[in-house]
């Protein structure tokens, strides 16, 4: 039936995964809509229960993987290419840099670059630390950098190379259930695989829900700041309605227009706003400062892969760090699939390292620009950001009150809302074409696919955004806990199954090497030894020449 009614619509996908994740979306819209007490009651006793009991599996978990991520570049598996022998990447440093920063946390920085900072300096996270102290702000960057640094990309790097190898170098489709051909072999093309695929549409539907309900907040307290525009549901909805709008037009015109020129412009305009930043407030102050934080997060790094609020208890760590690792995870098949479409021929070694070291380079520049200058700004020009932040909790609208002590103010405040949405169409045209490509398996899909799913987002951002009864950050958060744990879990098996494959690989290679026969490699033995002997002729004579002259 399923597929007589794809055939029917011209959709070039499985049916199977496609019409049962629309289902699910539809079935969950609709409760959302008409139960939402019930919703929310689930959903937060669900959240609740991850945070207080799994919290500390969440900390463990994602340290291994970085240690796991580490680990395999530096061994004998990190010249493997993935793809086929000799091949070349598709897309140049920069153009890949871009799309892969654009796609992963480009939008967060612009949400959280000032926020998070002053959060933690204003309310110090850990220990016995007098707030919007000198120790508090060492504090508060450790933390930064520890949630947007190495960590958060090494959520994306594992799923990327998980799937970047068994695509490229197994030939297996562009869908979750790939990585686990080791365990289950070509049943990933039964009932179980397709179950572990529907998860992982619904899991990135939902990630991608919350991200464009963060950035519809943020745009509209932009809004609101400069034209007066007032926040509401009303507001929000119709710039979800405009976001999804750009986004469907971006994701229609295909990767290697819409996605990589967005991405593009998009770095370029982030990159200008960090240079005006950086020149309008204390240039030597932050240079100083920036190069003191790489310090600190060196020295905390360890430390803090391993904190679990045990002794204090306080709940701080669930309302953040878990929350931002679950909220990451949820985006691990989508960014994880999009930055292995855009890595084709790259080695493990060099994949590796450049999903992990520039984009945290990237990472520890931008917050040491933004979130030194709040500092300055609380202890030298009049402060007010952690009244803005901390007491009146418009999170949303911190960016903009950080942009009120600066030149141009109005300018720049319009140009970083710009930002924003181009940042947001970009992660939601990426998500789009992810989803499809779940869907189908396949990297070229029809453009009505890919419309259909980015509508679908537009959707089911602005179901959990309004018609939930808690409202706001804590129904995105809720929510982003509950769908990020089935994630977390598939996790391990990437890891395993990688080791398990690239072994097996190993092992064939040794025994093709093992079957060519004797006087085979008897003759290649003796055509290097002659190779050998001519060389060394060579060199003899060259000496000797050079000696006579």
């Amino acid at each position: 039936m399923s597929k007589k009614l794809a055939h029917v619509l011209g959709l070039d996908t499985n049916p199977t995964i496609f019409f049962t994740s629309a289902a699910l979306t539809v079935v969950f819209v609709v409760c959302a809509i008409v139960f939402t007490d019930t919703v929310d009651t689930v959903f937060g006793a669900a959240s609740q229960w991850i945070l207080t009991h799994l919290g500390w599996l969440y900390i463990l978990g994602v340290t291994s993987f970085l240690a796991f991520l580490v680990w395999i570049a530096c061994s004998r598996y990190g010249g493997v290419r993935l793809g086929p022998p000799g091949s070349a990447p598709e897309y140049g440093n920069l153009a890949w840099f871009c799309m892969l920063f654009a796609a992963g946390i480009g939008s967060i920085l612009m949400f959280w670059g000032v926020a998070e900072s002053i959060s933690h300096y204003a309310d110090p996270p850990q220990g016995d630390v007098e707030p919007e102290s000198v120790e508090a702000a060492r504090q508060a960057m450790g933390f930064t950098l520890y949630h947007f640094g190495l960590h958060t990309w090494t959520i994306f790097c594992l799923p990327a190379l998980a799937f970047a190898y068994f695509v490229y170098r197994k030939g297996l489709p562009f869908r979750v259930s790939s990585v686990f051909h080791p365990f289950i072999g070509d049943r990933i093309d039964g009932p179980l695989g397709r179950t572990v695929d529907i998860v992982a549409v619904l899991g990135t539907l939902f990630g991608v829900a919350v991200t464009i309900g963060l950035g519809t907040m943020q745009i509209n307290s932009g809004l609101n700041t400069l034209f007066g525009i007032e926040e509401s549901r009303l507001t929000q909805l119709v710039l979800i309605a405009v976001v999804t709008a750009v986004a469907v037009a971006s994701v229609a015109s295909g990767l290697d227009v819409g996605i990589k020129w967005l991405s593009l412009l998009n770095v370029v305009l982030a990159v200008a706003l960090l240079v005006f930043v950086f020149l309008a407030s204390s240039p030597l102050y932050l240079a100083k400062g920036t190069i003191e934080t790489v310090g600190v997060y060196l020295e905390r790094l360890v430390p803090l892969s391993f904190w679990n609020d045990t002794f204090g208890n306080t709940g701080w760590q669930g309302a953040w760090t878990v929350f931002y690792w679950a909220w990451t995870i949820t985006w691990s098949p989508f960014v994880g699939i999009f930055i292995a479409r855009i890595s084709k021929g790259r080695t493990i070694r060099e994949f590796v390292l450049g999903v992990l070291v520039l984009p945290t380079a990237f990472s520890i520049v931008w917050f040491g620009v933004f979130g030194l200058s709040a500092f300055d700004i609380e202890m030298n020009r009049g402060g007010g950001l952690v009244r803005e932040v901390a007491v009146e909790q418009d999170i949303p609208g911190a960016l903009f009150a950080f942009l009120e002590h600066f030149p141009m103010a109005t300018f720049v405040s319009a140009a970083s809302i710009l930002i924003v949405v181009i940042f947001f169409t970009t992660s939601s045209d990426s998500a789009s074409l992810v989803v499809d490509m779940l869907c189908s398996g396949d990297a070229v899909t029809p453009v009505r696919q890919r419309v259909f799913w980015g509508v679908t987002e537009g959707v089911v951002a602005a179901t959990v955004l309004t018609a939930t009864g808690v409202g706001g950050l804590d129904a995105l958060q809720q929510t982003i806990i509950v769908f990020g744990l089935p994630f977390f879990a598939i996790g391990f098996f990437m890891m395993a199954g990688l080791v398990r494959s690239l072994r097996a690989e190993e092992g064939e290679g040794v025994r093709r090497a093992r079957d060519i026969p004797l006087a085979t490699r008897a003759r290649r033995m003796a055509r290097r030894d002659t190779r050998g002997a001519v060389r060394a002729r060579v060199r003899r004579g060259g000496t000797g020449a050079r000696r006579g002259g």
